[in-house]
């Protein structure tokens, strides 16, 4: 481990380990795995993972967060969020994920006050600022900390650092919510989803681990890393995958040729 990245551990850890009780808003995501794993590695029987299910959070990921907490040692409770009761929300209004953040951390918080834990910690970084994300002004709004950002750790240093100290997730795809893949103003539902989760799960089972299906209409545009677009072109896979969407009830399949990017459906409003 290099120097600057020991400091930064030191100091999260340092952090972490003046809380009484901590609670951690677990994902399962490599932030907030790393985020988890030092938690209880300062607070020990201290810390709670607190998982949100909801329609936007496939099961799969939902099984996997339990899976780890157990394999860790910490206690872990799974609360379910009601995001499509807030009225106007199924609209995908553009401050959507303010909307679905103060949910899932409002019931988050809700658990973490049952098990004695008054503070909440989420798992952003220094990198999460660049992008729009409007589920930043619920965490602070609601007071849920960011000791990684605190701590100064950028992505990368997440991933090293989680690779340093055995975590499986430190090379974990990054993962969005099901929302992301639609279009401000486009309409939500779990059926539509649900739709989504299907169309990247069978892209995935060709061997593509990072993908989008951005659903536009009854469209899917796809995403892959770039380095991936021309094996997904391929004759035999492209086929594949048109047949396996139109099942699924897209009435067009459409590869984007710029490649997978995070916020791609933010780049309409940044441009105005």
């Amino acid at each position: 481990m290099d120097t600057e990245l020991a400091r930064k551990y030191d100091r999260l850890k340092e952090r972490l380990a003046t809380f009484g009780a901590l609670a951690v808003a677990f994902s399962g995501g490599v932030d907030s795995t790393l985020l988890l794993a030092v938690a209880h590695e300062a607070l020990g029987d201290r810390v709670l993972a607190v998982t949100g299910r909801s329609p936007a959070v496939p099961a799969r990921e939902i099984e996997e967060t339990c899976n780890f907490c157990q394999g860790l040692g910490v206690r872990h409770i799974v609360v379910d969020t009601h995001e499509f009761d807030i009225p106007g929300f199924d609209h995908n209004p553009p401050d959507r994920c303010y909307i679905c953040k103060k949910e899932i951390f409002s019931c988050i918080a809700d658990a973490a006050a049952e098990f004695g834990a008054e503070t909440l910690a989420e798992g952003s970084n220094v990198d999460d600022d660049g992008d729009y994300r409007p589920g930043f002004r619920a965490v602070q709004e609601l007071g849920v900390i960011s000791p990684l950002r605190d701590a100064g750790f950028c992505k990368d240093d997440i991933r090293a650092l989680a690779r340093e100290l055995g975590l499986a997730a430190w090379n974990k795809p990054a993962f969005a919510c099901l929302n992301s893949r639609f279009a401000y103003g486009d309409l939500l539902s779990p059926e539509r989803l649900a739709q989504v989760d299907a169309a990247e799960e069978s892209i995935r089972a060709l061997g593509f681990d990072q993908v989008r299906v951005r659903m536009q209409d009854s469209t899917a545009r796809i995403e892959v890393p770039p380095a991936d677009i021309e094996r997904i072109a391929s004759p035999a896979i492209r086929q594949a995958i048109v047949d396996e969407l139109k099942h699924l009830g897209y009435s067009y399949v459409a590869l984007d040729l710029q490649g997978y990017r995070t916020g791609s459906m933010n780049e309409t409003l940044i441009a105005e």
